[in-house]
């Protein structure tokens, strides 16, 4: 396959803690700086969540902004995707870091079980953030955790509540949601392509299954996710050195099965996401 893969790197998340990984990066400046080394490694994506000091998740549009600026100015070129996720605030709060203008931003647009609660999305609050995003231009992620999230998506696009290229994300491995089962991710594959056949696809997998969804995706002609907010080892006996380590993870998957790795420019293109002015 000839297409280039996309590499996402998810540099922390709202869960894992230094607890869990003392290499999970928190701060600002850790962060700026393991979005950097995985730049280097070959992501073109950086998925950004913002923490307080205590590591707690914020949806502090400030500290967004710090963490948008820093990216932008270590690693030209990166797509910065922020994420609208209800782990970091509620409501319309979400969506408080949208007038930044960032290239793209994490969008549900349905509610699922996690492993300790309901993740809920209801429709007008995902109507509000698809226009938020449609107001400061921003290319919408769309995160399927479920079968349903890619038919409500694809109405949505044919409705004109999202406007820009569809670009759906599998999230499999979630703990009460959709489990990693490879014929699924097939049929998931079948039905984007089927519904909307000018859509990209990418693919995560939550915690020991990353590799394996990551190897999926690769095989198969999609783009891919990996990094420290999704799993903080590298196996089961292994606690991941760094962001950039799974980032070369799936360069290497890449290598394995002949897919170039995008660079920022061919991502860009991809997903028409062209530089901002300025």
């Amino acid at each position: 396959m000839s297409k280039p893969c996309i590499i996402c790197v998810a540099i922390t998340g709202s869960v894992p803690t230094k607890a869990a990984n003392p290499n999970v990066p928190i701060s600002i400046a850790e962060q700026v700086e393991s979005t950097h080394a995985s730049f280097e490694a070959g992501a073109s994506i950086a998925h950004c969540h913002v923490r307080n000091d205590d590591e707690t998740p914020s949806s502090d549009p400030e500290k967004f902004a710090r963490l948008k600026e820093g990216i932008e100015h270590h690693c030209p070129g990166m797509i910065v995707q922020l994420s609208t996720g209800g782990r970091s605030g509620a409501g319309q709060a979400r969506g408080g870091m949208l007038p930044l203008a960032p290239d793209m931003a994490s969008l549900s647009v349905g509610s699922n079980n996690f492993p300790t609660r309901v993740y809920e999305n209801p429709p007008d609050l995902v109507h509000w953030l698809a226009g938020e995003m449609r107001t400061y231009d921003v290319m919408p992620e769309i995160e399927a955790f479920d079968l349903s999230h890619i038919h409500r998506a694809v109405a949505l696009h044919k409705e004109g509540i999202l406007t820009r290229k569809l670009y759906v994300q599998f999230v499999m491995g979630v703990q009460n949601a959709m489990p990693a089962d490879e014929d699924v991710f097939d049929y998931y594959i079948k039905t984007v392509q089927r519904l909307a056949p000018d859509a990209e696809w990418c693919a995560a997998g939550i915690g020991r299954h990353q590799l394996e969804v990551n190897e999926w995706s690769i095989s198969k002609g999609g783009h891919t996710r990996t990094g420290l907010e999704d799993n903080v080892r590298l196996d089961r006996n292994t606690l991941a050195p760094s962001n950039a380590a799974l980032v070369s993870r799936a360069v290497e998957l890449c290598e394995k099965y002949e897919r170039p790795v995008a660079t920022w420019q061919q991502a860009r293109e991809i997903l028409g996401t062209p530089l901002r002015a300025g």
